[in-house]
């Protein structure tokens, strides 16, 4: 465990870790980086540039981002407004549809990326490398230690994944005979060429950097957007990948806000954008952008608890860890927990708000929330403890003693009771399924004969991300799974909803716009097309002549 003194991280017996210790030698040790961590303050603040056809840009115009702890004016953004995207739109067209690279044309930069890829791993295996990351994601995008530090190492593993010969591997062909001697069909896997990605503020460095490197390695050109109030992360990150031999040119990288970066899609008209944030964007860039687009849209997740209760301890740890780490901010985040009644009759609830109300500011296990204010979580708490037989059964109440700027949100970790009976109700359940993104979850319970309004309950769900049936229960299992669809799901004792490691897929299902993440199979499926080009080389057939008209 750690907690902060001023700017720095100490650990419980007092003694500064990597961040503050020796500091010169730590920022003089990053070789790449233009920021120094611990420094970023409003009397120093950090300074966010774009990259464009090969260089680094400013804008005609700087937005000045809030340090999320105390309010300061820590970094400013140079961001491109609608005047200004020209540049970026003549980047894009300077890419082919057939792409940088494919099975046919440059085929050795399949290798450059493998390389690319392992000096980065080892780059990010350093400890003061690591830090640097860990840190940064902590000042924009407060969360503990650990939580920052495990997205750093699930980049890191994701290089090592693609090292060598891995790149190319994604690119794997396939021949099938023909009808005659000098046919045979093959397929490929085909860049689209010039692309976007947009990603959001929650994972700083592990989202934008996993899905720009899926682009790349299948040779596609793209352009990067990431949320303004994280942006500093991945302009960091650009400066290692080049650091460590990624072409200058091969990547675009934009702040603008939603309004500028709509209109430079508009006029590049990417051949695929990848949109990973709310649904109702990704509605909108679905129609606006004709189809063209993947998406990793919101996630009300859902965690069922079944009917065999073992583990209460360990059930309660994963429960608070699902709602509550990251303050609440993961798109896997447990929005909502079946628990059945056989659950009720241990001291699970008691032990998840035990778990709950030790999270504190000082090491930021809860911390601000970036997308909602603490009036308007609030609200719809008041909202759902409106409907007949709801209860508060923990949180609820703003945090205190802190300097988080009002436009931010500050809540304890809150939990409320809904009756499953009243959820289903037409007038209540959008209420109750709505995705507050931040430490809040809902629960509810069902006895043994209620399992289908449980599982009507998710069939009426928009969105299907990830999902828990916390049960070793075989055929409990068999029928819950048979009768959902979320992309990701956990299943057994030990399931959770949230974790995003860079050895399974991670994203929705149920929807032909659903991307995923990661994987070869992600990489694959978001960031490439399948081409197949039919030989057909003779010879002829001795003695042939022309048939009669068909």
């Amino acid at each position: 465990m750690f907690r902060f003194v001023g700017t720095k991280l100490l650990r419980p017996n007092g003694i500064a870790c990597l961040s503050s210790l020796n500091l010169s030698r730590s920022v003089h040790s990053v070789p790449f980086a233009t920021v120094e961590v611990e420094e970023i303050s409003g009397s120093q603040p950090a300074e966010v540039h774009n990259l464009v056809q090969g260089k680094w840009t400013g804008s005609s115009s700087w937005n000045t981002i809030l340090d999320p702890l105390n309010g300061e004016p820590f970094i400013k953004i140079a961001e491109v407004d609608e005047t200004e995207i020209q540049p970026f739109v003549e980047s894009l067209s300077k890419c082919p549809k057939h792409g940088l690279h494919n099975p046919f044309k440059s085929p050795e930069r399949y290798l450059l990326y493998g390389d690319i890829s392992a000096k980065v791993a080892h780059m990010l295996s350093l400890p003061e490398v690591s830090n640097f990351f860990t840190r940064l994601i902590q000042r924009v995008a407060p969360k503990s230690y650990q939580q920052a530090l495990g997205e750093v190492q699930v980049t890191q593993k994701f290089f090592e994944n693609f090292c060598g010969d891995q790149v190319r591997f994604l690119a794997r062909s396939f021949a099938i005979p023909g009808n005659h001697l000098g046919q045979q069909s093959h397929g490929f896997r085909w860049p689209y060429g010039p692309v976007a990605i947009i990603t959001p503020f929650n994972f700083p460095l592990e989202i934008p950097v996993l899905q720009l490197m899926g682009a790349l390695y299948m040779g596609n050109k793209p352009v990067l957007k990431v949320d303004s109030k994280v942006c500093i992360v991945m302009e960091q990150m650009m400066r290692l990948l080049h650091h460590c031999g990624l072409p200058v040119e091969d990547v675009d990288f934009i702040n603008s806000d939603g309004k500028a970066m709509n209109k430079l899609l508009l006029e590049a008209n990417p051949r695929m954008t990848l949109f990973t944030g709310s649904s109702r964007v990704a509605d909108k860039l679905a129609v606006d952008l004709k189809g063209r687009i993947k998406l990793e849209d919101a996630g009300f997740d859902w965690k069922i608890l079944g009917p065999d209760v073992n583990e209460v301890d360990y059930v309660a740890w994963v429960c608070d860890q699902d709602a509550y780490a990251c303050t609440g901010q993961k798109c896997s985040a447990q929005s909502i927990l079946f628990m059945h009644e056989n659950w009720s009759a241990t001291s699970v609830l008691s032990k998840m708000k035990e778990l709950a109300e030790r999270r504190n500011l000082n090491d930021l296990t809860v911390g601000p929330v970036l997308t909602f204010t603490t009036e308007a979580m609030l609200e719809h708490m008041n909202k759902l403890l409106e409907i007949p037989g709801s209860k508060l059964l923990f949180g609820g109440k703003p945090l205190e003693n802190h300097s988080i700027p009002p436009i931010y949100g500050a809540l304890k970790p809150t939990a409320i009771y809904v009756p499953i009976e009243e959820m289903l109700k037409e007038k209540y359940y959008e209420l109750v399924t709505r995705e507050i993104f931040g430490p809040f979850q809902v629960v509810t319970e069902y006895k043994k004969d209620q399992l289908p309004l449980v599982l009507d309950a998710l069939e009426r769900m928009h969105a299907h991300l990830t999902a828990a049936v916390v049960s070793n229960d075989q055929l409990f299992l068999q029928e819950v799974i048979g009768k959902s669809v979320n992309g990701t799901t956990y299943a057994g004792l030990r399931a959770r909803t949230t974790g995003a490691p860079q050895n399974h897929w991670f994203g929705p299902a149920g929807d032909p716009r659903g991307a995923g993440i990661g994987t070869p199979e992600a990489i694959k499926l978001v960031w490439s097309c399948h081409r197949e080009i039919i030989y057909d080389i003779g010879p002829l057939p001795t003695h042939w002549e022309i048939p009669p008209s068909t």
